[in-house]
């Protein structure tokens, strides 16, 4: 069996690891591996695939930067290619990305099966490009491998047949246990930046809804600056952050504010682990704040993670004015339990095994 896998962002490179792990043991199952180039800076990228053990890409198609449309049009021409000269059995997209759906519709044209990895999400916003993307990509993908029970009720009240849903946990949480030990082993972050652990608050904005409105932007920033006066603010910058920042000639002022360059997952790991409270926009690091046990809040208006609203582990920020109050709170109220909300760590494991016996 030949699996296509397609990725081109960093939060697909720590999903798709803990998948290529199961595959690597699976003497019955080839991987190809593209990379699409979305995120294409070195800190962005390659280093992930250095610390995390991904296999190094079987096809890098360099494409990144541009406009939604520009760039999910090559990366659709560029995709379209290799699936021609490949000729897999399968495709295999995750999350919901630009690269997710040039994948997925890439293997529609071709008649080629496609499996999507974190299927069912919704925000309910289709202002959101990845919302867009995931529905797209959840209608026409043959198999949908969800994270939750939220999820599967998406694709139900969507007319997706029960067929094509098959609940497997997330594998963010497979790659948070897995990672997690490694960590503590190989990452000296802590020590670079003198950090205390539980003695400061991780911070990452990234999302366009935040960066390309430079009022929100500018809003975001003046209250983590707010933030700063009472606790210690590590922020790895993203470069889009950094461009909208120098766009905006916003001067951050708090000298308790520490900027950092994108950091390997490792690192991150590390960071999320020992923070004492998250502040973040990203899907990704809601999730990992919950799978360490860290109180998040979150600089949007809704959330695809609507079980950790709901349980009290993540707060969404709309009124931005609010985020000290907030922070105060958290740190103060936030009481974690044993439910396991993401499955067992073993999402990985399932997904291959379904595919298995698909083929």
């Amino acid at each position: 069996m030949k699996i296509l896998t397609i990725i081109g962002a960093r939060p697909q490179f720590i999903k798709a690891a803990t998948v290529s792990r199961v595959i690597a043991n699976n003497d019955n199952i080839t991987e190809i591996i593209v990379h699409t180039g979305q995120h294409f800076d070195s800190n962005m990228s390659d280093v992930f695939f250095k610390e995390m053990g991904i296999p190094e890409p079987d096809y890098h198609l360099g494409i990144g930067g541009g406009n939604h449309g520009n760039q999910t049009g090559k990366m659709l021409i560029g995709i379209e290619e290799v699936l021609l000269k490949e000729n897999p059995d399968l495709v295999l997209v995750y999350g919901d990305t630009n690269s997710t759906l040039a994948g997925a519709l890439a293997a529609c044209k071709l008649h080629i099966p496609i499996a999507h990895v974190e299927a069912g999400l919704r925000s309910f916003n289709k202002r959101m490009p990845e919302e867009i993307n995931r529905i797209l990509t959840d209608g026409v993908s043959d198999v949908l491998f969800t994270p939750t029970e939220t999820a599967n009720k998406n694709l139900s009240a969507e007319g997706v047949e029960e067929k094509r849903i098959n609940l497997v946990g997330d594998v963010m949480y497979d790659a948070a246990l897995y990672y997690g030990d490694f960590a503590e082993l190989k990452s000296s972050i802590l020590n670079e930046y003198e950090l205390i652990s539980k003695d400061f608050v991780l911070c990452t904005i990234h999302r366009a809804e935040n960066t390309d409105d430079l009022n929100r932007l500018s809003d975001i920033f003046k209250n983590l600056e707010k933030v700063a006066t009472k606790h210690r603010l590590i922020l790895p910058l993203h470069p889009r952050t950094k461009a909208a920042l120098e766009n905006l000639k916003f001067n951050v002022l708090a000298s308790n504010i520490v900027f950092v360059d994108p950091l390997g997952y490792i690192d991150m790991v590390m960071l999320e682990k020992h923070a004492k409270l998250i502040i973040t926009d990203s899907g990704g690091v809601q999730k990992e704040a919950y799978f360490h046990k860290v109180p998040c809040i979150t600089l949007r208006d809704e959330t695809e993670w609507i079980e950790l609203v709901q349980h009290g582990y993540n707060k969404l920020i709309k009124n931005f004015d609010t985020l000290l109050i907030e922070v105060e709170y958290s740190l103060k109220d936030v009481v974690f339990d044993n439910q396991m909300l993401y499955g067992n760590g073993d999402a990985a494991d399932k997904i291959i095994e379904k595919l298995s016996s698909k083929m």
